[in-house]
């Protein structure tokens, strides 16, 4: 089974590919993560780049993403969460696999940023609360796992959010059409979510 979870920030993508890949045991690929984790020498291509402020060329993503794909972990399938994000690489991730499912996870604009302007991640093990939802840290500004500082990225501001959000809505979206995707409700209870699309998915 091969999935993509769509969704705009804070729409809770990422917790929800989590979920369901160990409920159905395929691999969670986040596109973000695999660049931070990738090694040898793509991981010198992949920071000429981000060191320099730049984005990652598709294609560079595409080879990487093809070597991740045919690891072991894979073989039963698994979820893409951050990629595609837009039709240019929709096109070209179509010519290196099918995908079986396409799930956008929806939430206003306004929960967006409700959502992400409360993120607050621990400097020491990476752990993430959320002041306004769950889950909320007992102690403000203290990790609950670690008792890390809890901090704020610079770009969860909403200034940054409605610029990254005209992004999604003029970029992302484009490839729900492209894909037939299948919509749930982000904005109810993360369980509720969970349970929408393994209905889907069934």
């Amino acid at each position: 089974m091969r999935l993509i979870f769509v969704g705009p920030q804070g729409s809770g993508k990422g917790t929800q590919a989590d979920i369901i890949s160990k409920k159905l045991k395929i691999a969670h690929i986040s596109t973000g993560d695999l660049l931070r984790n990738i090694s040898g020498g793509l991981k010198e291509e992949v920071d000429s780049y981000i060191d320099h402020g730049n984005l990652v060329p598709d294609d560079l993503i595409l080879r990487i993403l093809n070597e991740r794909i045919i690891e072991k972990d894979c073989d039963e399938g698994f979820i893409l969460d951050g990629f595609p994000r837009n039709l240019v690489q929709a096109k070209e991730l179509d010519n290196i696999m099918d995908v079986d499912e396409v799930i956008e996870i929806d939430v206003s604009d306004k929960e967006s940023v409700k959502r992400i302007s409360g993120r607050r991640g621990c400097v020491s093990c990476g752990a993430i609360f959320n002041v306004e939802t769950s889950p909320r840290p007992i102690t403000p500004g203290v990790c609950d796992r670690c008792g890390g500082d809890l901090t704020q990225r610079k770009d969860d501001n909403e200034t940054a959010l409605k610029k990254r959000l005209e992004t999604y809505h003029k970029e992302t979206k484009k490839i729900l059409s492209h894909y037939k995707s299948v919509k749930v409700n982000g904005e109810q209870d993360i369980e509720k979510v969970t349970e929408d699309i393994l209905k889907i998915l069934k």
